[in-house]
């Protein structure tokens, strides 16, 4: 879910040629649910392989990540680690709403409502262990760098661009910028052609690049006060005050310069710390142990766990290696990645 504050936020419209030699951090469970979500069938039922195990994660994985290499840029992909406890609430109640909304699916999907279905399916997505370490075999084998965050991936990745190791984070979701990301860069992985939920049309979905500092500056704040705005409307860590959007969380947080005073104001009680909440934030845990290292892929592997194990087409898979074979040859460019460019 993340936090809602896009309505306060300038946007850049960029193209995929934009992250050409650059290195880019990428949420990884951010956009392996976003491919769980929007990788289906017309009626919502998820990418299969012949033993029935889902890999919608692994057909966004593998081709979005070679549009990316394609386009000239670096993947790092971050896992989050251990959930801090607060998290894990929230994460309980969005396992009972995915219980809730695959059971609406099956019901939906027998009535033959395969608009209802679809959308119910995206709901129920789910992303388990087992998912998250193929996803990090594949990777392995296309020779791109794993790197495990303690907590937090976004706040792991907004470290590395903070040192400069990455150009920015990669993410759906907002909160990269509540953990200092310089960059966030939205749409990167899901670009395209997408149909309006519940409406007959499709719109299309472009990369964009949002700044951190520029934000900043526009609104007149500073990154604290742009946790506190987070805060307000709701975070993973917390429920969001009631009544209260991004535009009045932006009023608030310009107006006082307390936040004991912005509670008074709204005549809200919070039942959690906000000020737990904003250290989360403003001092995450982070790890230094990691190497950003991009080797050649093994594509013999990689055919062998794609289309040996999980029925991928094999015909597929090879065309889309030699398309951009060139550019998987990471040994031959070694001198020029040592920054983000």
């Amino acid at each position: 879910m993340g936090t809602q504050i896009s309505d306060i936020l300038e946007k850049q419209e960029i193209e995929l040629s934009f992250l050409n030699g650059r290195k880019i951090g990428v949420d990884s469970y951010n956009i392996l649910y976003q491919f769980l979500s929007i990788i289906r069938g017309s009626d919502g039922t998820p990418l299969m392989d012949s033993k029935g195990r889902i890999t919608s994660h692994l057909t966004g994985l593998f081709y979005r990540t070679l549009n990316l290499l394609d386009a000239g840029a670096l993947p790092v992909f971050v896992f989050d680690g251990k959930p801090n406890k607060l998290k894990r609430e929230t994460t309980e109640e969005r396992n009972r709403i995915r219980t809730t909304a695959a059971e609406k699916f099956k019901t939906a999907k027998e009535k033959g409502d395969v608009e209802s279905a679809r959308k119910y399916a995206m709901q129920s997505s789910k992303l388990t262990k087992e998912m998250v370490e193929q996803a990090k075999t594949l990777l392995q084998y296309m020779g791109l760098p794993v790197v495990q965050a303690p907590s937090e991936g976004e706040a792991q990745i907004a470290q590395m661009v903070d040192k400069n190791e990455l150009f920015g984070c990669v993410s759906q979701d907002f909160d990269s910028l509540l953990f200092s990301a310089k960059r966030l860069l939205r749409n990167v992985t899901v670009s395209g052609k997408r149909k309006a939920p519940g409406k007959d049309y499709y719109y299309t979905v472009k990369p964009e690049l949002i700044e951190l500092e520029k934000n900043l500056s526009v609104l007149g704040i500073d990154r604290r006060k742009l946790v506190w705005i987070g805060i307000l409307v709701g975070t993973d860590f917390n429920q969001k005050f009631p009544k209260i959007g991004s535009k009045t969380a932006l009023q608030l947080v310009q107006k006082f310069d307390s936040f004991e005073d912005i509670i008074k104001e709204t005549s809200h009680t919070p039942d959690f710390d906000y000020k737990e909440i904003e250290q989360i934030f403003l001092n995450p845990p982070f790890s230094e142990d990691y190497k950003i290292e991009f080797k050649s892929p093994n594509t013999e592997k990689i055919k062998e766990f794609l289309c040996e194990e999980h029925a991928f087409s094999k015909e597929r898979v090879e065309s889309a290696l030699k398309k951009i074979e060139a550019k998987l040859d990471f040994s031959a460019k070694q001198t020029r990645l040592g920054a983000w460019g």
